[in-house]
């Protein structure tokens, strides 16, 4: 991978436009990031970073400026994949920049899961990148279409395909989200066939490892994300499987995938509506008809409330530990109409 032109890398005038390098820094992309140091990829090629800031502030994806040993300065991105860390700290993990398509992987079996799609949608939504749901395992299941019509239901937002991963010919379906600069990113639990899907759009093998066939879950195979080169021309950036994904600063996402809901609570005659036992609540009514499962708004309420908890700060996770302490206050409840 020498001699690139910036633009294959996926340059854009959205990074030019926003230098404020000198005139002998070099752009690289970063393509692997480590505890002491980044991998960049530029017109030249490869090249080892070193960076004052901490590498966690960086993420596999990053267009940087540097000249020629050290970053100088790291560009605004245009689209950001990140989670929530494990911790109660309200820490943001990057997983990825500059992502066009996030495509995320699931199977045709037991590891199909609308409620973690959700969050995956609207972690996607959040970092405005464009989401594809791959289904995969296509060949080993009676139902794939019927996989695809649940994955498709799940939110207007979704774009899904069906595949065998371990046919060459099919995984070509992949290629327009990922030739041409483009770049995706893969994501999803472990033993859904991430690991196949990148060693057929790249041309790199990689080990792979058996599911179990106990739960059709898998254990893990890629340890650290990287970007590479793929067949059609653009680019992949394959992640470890994520066994917990909790969702920060994702509210606007949260919003986009339960569209319908939101419209709904527009329509409650109380500002504060809970979606509880409150009167002329539209959620509830829709509950009622059928038309809306309680288990879709119970997922919503869950994601706003884990959203909302990672976006406190440190002061204020301290405050609520310290009222949570006290006795509690009896409540008295003001309906407040719109």
């Amino acid at each position: 991978m020498t001699n690139l032109a910036l633009t294959a890398l996926g340059w854009s005038d959205h990074f030019s436009q926003q230098s404020q390098a000198q005139a002998s820094d070099i752009p690289a992309r970063v393509i692997a990031v480590h505890r002491d140091r980044l991998d960049g990829l530029g017109a030249e090629g490869k090249i080892v970073l070193a960076t004052d800031q901490q590498t966690r502030d960086f993420a596999v994806g990053d267009w940087v400026y540097h000249d020629g040993q050290r970053v100088t300065q790291r560009l605004d991105r245009r689209t950001k994949i990140g989670r929530g860390a494990a911790s109660e700290d309200g820490d943001y993990q990057l997983i990825a920049a500059n992502v066009d398509t996030l495509a995320i992987v699931t199977s045709c079996n037991d590891d199909f899961n609308p409620a973690r799609l959700e969050r995956y949608l609207a972690m996607c939504s959040a970092g405005g990148a464009q989401p594809l749901v791959v289904l995969t395992k296509a060949d080993l299941s009676p139902d794939a279409d019927e996989f695809l019509r649940r994955a498709e239901s799940v939110s207007p937002l979704v774009t899904a395909i069906t595949l065998n991963a371990c046919d060459p010919e099919d995984i070509q379906r992949l290629n327009p989200w990922c030739n041409a600069a483009q770049t995706m990113a893969l994501v999803g639990s472990s033993g859904v066939g991430k690991t196949t899907l990148q060693n057929a759009l790249t041309g790199v093998e990689h080990l792979t490892q058996t599911i179990r066939e106990a739960d059709a879950k898998g254990l893990h195979t890629t340890t650290a994300r990287s970007l590479q080169r793929t067949l059609a021309g653009g680019w992949l950036i394959d992640t470890p499987g994520m066994r917990a994904l909790r969702l920060s600063g994702a509210s606007q996402g949260i919003e986009a995938v339960f569209a319908d809901l939101v419209e709904l609570a527009q329509q409650c005659q109380f500002r504060d509506c809970q979606h509880a036992s409150e009167p002329s609540c539209a959620v509830q009514a829709a509950i009622a008809t059928g038309s809306l499962s309680a288990q879709r708004l119970s997922r919503w309420q869950k994601l706003q409330r884990e959203d909302a908890q990672f976006d406190r700060s440190p002061a204020e996770i301290r405050e609520e530990k310290r009222r949570s302490a006290q006795p509690p206050k009896a409540k008295s409840r003001n309906w407040r109409k719109r």
